[in-house]
């Protein structure tokens, strides 16, 4: 579906290159920009450097002198504001509302106000929604390439997401047999350097056995444990007169 973010009277071209980078993760790269402060922001090093590889969505991008300018080809207009508006759209978040999109639109926009005022009522009347990221109650100051993050995610998710590569295959646990020799071997260990009195063990070895069991451990594990066992029993043969 076609997506575009426009940002409208945008000041800081730092920011401008960190909205590329936020919507190139999320697989996006349609972004227009409504009378940024810099006609030349595209290119600032600042909007460069912070587009951190992203810099194909910055050579793609528009600069346009009105928002009419940079509607062509979307139906479907979504504003940013953290309050309401009166006579505006109505107030939805992102994760309630974007769902619905897929099947209502052919082509959506996702509207951001400059850094210091946000956007204008008559810019958010023209919307068909407002949406709203719930913050905390005492500051809700987001960053605008933050914000734009938060949207490309929530929207990318609605639209079914990205796979999550699958983690590497959990190694095998050790058999019982082995489980079975290596607390064997650690008894006598124990016993051998005095932290374990065979007369009077106490629940040492259950709580151990029930220690392994829950720790699962593999064969080389066990390799390893038998040869702590091993040198126990050599630091303890040596310490012998």
């Amino acid at each position: 579906m076609k997506t575009r973010f426009i940002l409208i009277q945008t000041s800081h071209a730092g920011n401008v290159g960190a909205v590329a980078r936020a919507m190139k993760v999320m697989g996006f790269d349609d972004l227009v920009l409504v009378a940024p402060r810099w006609a030349d922001v595209l290119s600032r090093p600042e909007a460069v450097e912070r587009a951190s590889g992203a810099t194909g969505v910055l050579e793609k991008a528009r600069v346009v002198a009105t928002l009419d300018d940079a509607l062509d080809g979307v139906d479907t207009l979504c504003a940013t504001a953290m309050t309401p508006r009166d006579f505006g759209p109505p107030t939805a978040t992102p994760r309630e509302h974007l769902p619905l999109l897929p099947q209502r639109s052919q082509g959506v926009a996702f509207l951001f106000g400059s850094e210091r005022y946000g956007m204008r009522n008559e810019d958010v009347y023209r919307c068909h929604v407002a949406l709203t990221i719930p913050t905390a109650p005492d500051y809700g100051s987001l960053n605008l390439a933050a914000a734009v993050q938060l949207i490309a995610y929530e929207w990318r998710q609605a639209l079914g997401g990205f796979g999550v590569a699958p983690s590497a295959s959990q190694p095998e646990a050790a058999d019982a047999q082995a489980l079975a020799g290596m607390l064997e071997h650690w008894e006598q260990a124990l016993v051998d350097i005095g932290f374990l009195d065979p007369a009077a063990p106490k629940k040492l070895m259950p709580r151990l056995n029930r220690l392994f069991n829950r720790a699962q451990p593999t064969p080389e594990e066990i390799h390893i444990l038998r040869g702590v066992a091993k040198a126990m029993q050599q630091v303890a043969a040596k310490a012998k007169p």
